[in-house]
């Protein structure tokens, strides 16, 4: 299963907020299974939240957008999911009856727009906040706010699904440009591959579909590397 994963806001284009919600979902996408495939994060404008779901929902075979949800003046990613869709915004009953009976709302409580979401998509309860999320065809629309966007991914997560891929890393002291050459005898040697990441020292990605064959791997390459002592 490949995915795109979309987040939407001004304020982490402008550095204000870490996105940490893209580090979030990668990393529950991937233990699933899933390969993550392109990770973007557009404005708070319809258009450019429009032509980006439109394009990746053409191409891979789930997208998670996070952010902009809620009827305040900056809050458009609903309207922009509709309009990928073409579709309208529409009062949903589902999201209606849901906060009155769990969150203690009538409709008159709450502010105008609050439970718009694509004509014909699926609601989905927020059970940390107000601000419904929706799935409309493969496009699954979650909150910005983090314990919002987990509590709700948790209720779709079973939807996500591909094959495990087993990863082991291995740490050195050695210079990045030195191991290339045991990088490529390691993946001649095992079904593996191989991902390195400099920084005050080299880690190692080994990561493939059989447990044991990357464990062998590790140990090979363990055997053949300085190690980094922290």
């Amino acid at each position: 299963m490949q995915v795109a994963v979309v987040t939407v806001g001004d304020e982490l284009l402008a550095g204000d907020t870490v996105n940490t919600n893209a580090a979030w979902l990668c990393t529950e996408l991937t233990e699933r299974g899933v390969s993550v495939e392109r990770v973007t994060t557009v404005p708070d404008r319809v258009a450019d939240i429009a032509r980006v779901v439109n394009e990746y929902h053409a191409e891979y075979d789930a997208v998670v957008v996070t952010g902009g949800l809620g009827p305040t003046h900056d809050d458009v990613t609903m309207e922009a999911v509709a309009a990928a869709f073409g579709r309208s915004l529409e009062r949903n009953p589902d999201a209606e009856e849901w906060l009155e009976t769990n969150g203690g709302y009538s409709a008159a409580d709450l502010v105008e727009g609050t439970t718009d979401l694509p004509a014909g998509s699926r609601m989905l309860p927020n059970d940390e906040g107000v601000a419904p999320g929706a799935v409309v065809g493969s496009v699954y629309v979650l909150p910005g706010v983090p314990g919002e966007m987990k509590a709700m991914f948790a209720r779709v997560a079973d939807e996500f699904a591909g094959e495990r891929t087993h990863v082991r890393f291995v740490h050195t002291s050695e210079p990045e440009s030195s191991l290339i050459e045991r990088f490529e005898a390691v993946q001649s040697e095992f079904d593996v591959t191989v991902g390195s990441y400099p920084g005050d020292h080299v880690r190692i990605k080994l990561a493939g579909a059989d447990e044991e064959t990357v464990e062998s791997a590790a140990a090979w390459l363990e055997a053949r590397v300085e190690s980094y002592e922290e």
